[in-house]
């Protein structure tokens, strides 16, 4: 083959590869996976609703999007600090308390290197009681039939850090149960536990259930006891469920609680955490509408509350250029 010849058949191969190269659906050089909670809960739809909006643009930047079901908050931050999750999305007063260094996790050795990327809905610890328990405080729970959550739930982490506060052990009830959110509320109407805690987001499809297939009552969580931990708490606020929401619960309830919260490690590449929180921050209207519990999510507020762990860099990083975060923040 002449000279010429051959520079036309390598000019040919380049084109054709070219071609081919555009033509063809990038590949995705990155699959990530978000830890959530249960599917009756609400991180699995916030995970879903993420992960849709980072990857209907995955032809542009190579990254693959899966939600997956877990135990929840402790179990997330445990698989996220073995390097099971790329990212997970923890209760804020368990990030705070991974932050901190506490004996559920890693044996109290502070989690150093986890990241924070924004904060998410607000979450209300939520006690849901059969009407015929006679339960009408927080401190009606003693003695009485009670599920307390599973192990490596945020729910479950959290009632366990009240009772230590309080003085309560598991002895302090009649029964313990450890269901999951899926089964609590079948639980409670088939009059197996006379009452089940919850930290999630409302208006909840578990409540719903709970207040629909049986005659149930919301619990207030603001005994005096109560009261004085979440004033002097760093991890807590308190909050309210709106009156009317469920059926028989005709009054506004009052309780505390924190947010939802997307965390990552540091050793996560600076690429996907940018196209993750691009995708989140320029669809936060779809976000919204993913679920009547996310209708509240504020840029300003999702950037600036309930943040313990440093902000990962590439987070940082975009806040500043988007102006929801100040040039000069650390």
């Amino acid at each position: 083959m002449g000279k010429i010849a051959r520079r036309c058949a390598r000019l040919w191969a380049t084109w054709l590869t070219a071609v081919i190269v555009v033509a063809a659906p990038a590949r995705a050089e990155d699959f990530i996976t978000i830890g959530t909670g249960s599917v009756s809960g609400l991180y699995y739809p916030m995970g879903t609703a993420i992960c849709r909006l980072l990857n209907k643009d995955r032809r542009r930047h190579g990254i693959r999007c899966t939600a997956e079901v877990t135990n929840g908050s402790v179990a997330n931050l445990q698989a996220l600090r073995r390097g099971e999750l790329d990212f997970a999305i923890v209760q804020s007063d368990w990030q705070a308390q991974a932050v901190a260094g506490t004996p559920l996790l890693a044996n109290g050795v502070p989690f150093s290197d986890l990241r924070a990327l924004f904060s998410l809905h607000g979450e209300v610890f939520t006690v849901v009681a059969r009407v015929d328990a006679d339960i009408h405080s927080f401190s009606d729970l003693r003695g009485k039939r009670v599920n307390i959550g599973n192990p490596g739930s945020g729910q479950r982490a959290t009632m366990e850090g009240l009772m230590a506060v309080l003085g309560w052990s598991r002895d302090s009830f009649a029964e313990v149960h450890e269901l999951p959110a899926e089964t609590q509320s079948e639980a409670l109407c088939a009059d197996e536990i006379d009452a089940m805690v919850f930290t999630v987001g409302h208006p909840s499809a578990s409540v719903e259930a709970a207040t629909t297939a049986c005659d149930s009552l919301l619990v207030p969580v603001n005994d005096p006891q109560i009261r004085a931990i979440v004033s002097s708490s760093p991890f807590y606020d308190f909050a309210q469920i709106p009156a009317h929401l469920y059926r028989g619960n005709p009054e506004v309830v009052h309780s505390f609680g924190f947010a939802a919260t997307l965390v990552t490690t540091r050793q996560q590449k600076l690429k996907v955490v940018h196209e993750m929180v691009r995708s989140v921050f320029s669809n936060l209207d779809t976000l919204r509408r993913a679920h009547p519990a996310f209708g509240a999510l504020n840029a300003a507020s999702m950037v600036e509350d309930y943040q313990t762990a440093p902000l990962h860099r590439a987070a940082r990083a975009y806040y500043r250029f988007d102006g929801l975060l100040e040039r000069s923040s650390p």
